[in-house]
């Protein structure tokens, strides 16, 4: 077991990207969860076509020294971030339905065609509400554990990337020092079991990589606001609540955990927005223009300044200044709508009588043909204690590697250098 320095972001997709291609955000341009797609407008958190990652990943590269040598190369992407149009031979990725009428079916897709059928109709249908949302907890990873096992003996790839999400829950919800972090690991093992047998069976090696460490955090940092305020920021009414004007805006602030990206379009108004985030308690460090190199964002999808927040304080997006302007996706769970991450969406509002009884309400609404929303999201982002995305101060709070096989020195590991640790222990050499 050895610990690894993590990239920056250390979030989802910038760790995969990381660990997939052996490189920085700056080589794979994976900045964040999401980013503003410059050429549309449009701030898109958690996509998952596997062409934005512009490098090659680790499975094309096993894949294609395997052909140099005559010997065949099989790959399972599981539940891993980038998934769509992946290089692998098979796949499963979380991809709701969407109707003409706006309404939205749970559901999953993958490949080859037929798999997610046959997985569901033995294991029975995802728990998608219990990947993310509110009720996010243990059976969603419970299912692809047991669903990776099947794989692994019906289908016999070389390479199986699963991505089991429990730890990411709790102590999100709660911070590591208030989630009960040994019950959480226990149910963690637990769920591998069928996995490991499947592994073991195969005879295949099992390795853990973590993507990062969660630290306690006590303080939001609401950055469009303050840009906001200054008159950076500008927001559309309507009848649905204020909509972030991407447009209009001369800066704002895409905030993603601990790290945020803020787009300005003048450099008049980039000096402007970062005399203002310099000066905001809870902001550790704002990068400008070349000085992104210093942690891997100076890439074209950056913000053209970055700022870093303060280890015990995280960034919420919420750009309305009155929460009776809120927009009516912030109370509900709407990944792709929102303009940055918000871990408010594991929570229900404390400020509702029964909450659940709320969403089963808003359920039976649903199936009798009406469009309803699932408000009970909170907008207090005071609730949040735990969060991450810069590199871990404490050894103890590092991402982990849990290997078999060969690994350079004796300390901790670059994230980057996953990918040819695991590249050599696949095709040797």
């Amino acid at each position: 077991m050895r610990t690894l320095e993590e990239v920056v972001p250390a979030v989802t997709c910038t760790a995969q990207a990381s660990i997939l291609t052996g490189l920085p955000p700056r080589g794979h341009g994976i900045v964040g969860n999401g980013w503003l797609f410059r050429e549309t407008g449009e701030v898109r958190f958690w996509q998952q076509s596997s062409a934005l990652i512009q490098a090659e990943p680790l499975y094309t590269t096993a894949r294609r020294l395997a052909a140099e040598r005559g010997q065949s190369f099989r790959a399972a992407k599981l539940f891993w971030w980038f998934n769509q149009g992946a290089d692998v031979d098979i796949s499963i990725t979380p991809k709701p339905y969407y109707g003409a009428d706006g309404n939205k079916v749970f559901g999953i897709a993958g490949t080859p065609d037929g798999l997610c059928d046959r997985l569901e109709s033995r294991l029975g249908r995802f728990p998608f509400h219990t990947f993310w949302g509110p009720s996010a907890g243990l059976p969603c990873t419970d299912w692809i554990a047991r669903a990776s096992a099947e794989v692994i003996r019906s289908e016999r790839p070389d390479l199986t990337l699963v991505y089991l999400p429990h730890l990411d829950y709790d102590p999100q919800r709660l911070g590591p020092s208030g989630a009960e972090m040994t019950r959480l690991v226990g149910e963690l093992d637990d769920a591998c079991a069928p996995l490991l047998d499947a592994a073991r069976e195969a005879g295949a090696r099992a390795w853990v990589v973590s993507e990062y460490g969660h630290v306690d955090v006590n303080r939001p940092i609401y950055l469009n606001r303050i840009l906001r305020s200054a008159g950076l920021v500008l927001a559309r009414s309507g009848p649905f609540g204020e909509v972030l004007d991407t447009f209009g805006s001369r800066a704002f602030a895409v905030c993603d955990h601990q790290v945020a990206h803020i787009y300005c379009k003048d450099p008049r108004d980039r000096d402007e927005a970062r005399s203002l985030l310099v000066a905001t308690p809870g902001v550790a460090r704002v990068l400008a223009g070349e000085e992104r190199a210093e942690i891997g964002l100076d890439h074209p999808r950056s913000g053209e300044l970055v700022a870093l927040s303060d280890s015990d304080a995280w960034f919420a997006y919420p750009y309305w200044l009155d929460d009776r302007e809120a927009p009516d996706f912030a109370r509900t769970v709407d990944i792709h709508r929102k303009p940055g991450y918000d871990p408010c969406e594991l929570f229900f509002d404390p400020k509702l009588a029964w909450p659940k009884g709320r969403a089963i309400r808003r359920l039976i609404q649903k199936k009798l043909g009406f469009r309803t929303l699932f408000d009970v999201v909170p907008l207090d982002a005071g609730l949040v204690r735990g969060s991450h995305g810069l590199r871990s101060e404490s050894h103890d709070d590092r991402a982990i590697l849990i290997g078999d096989g060969q690994a350079p020195g004796s300390g901790p590991i670059a994230m980057t250098e996953v990918h040819g640790i695991l590249l050599r222990a696949i095709i040797g050499g």
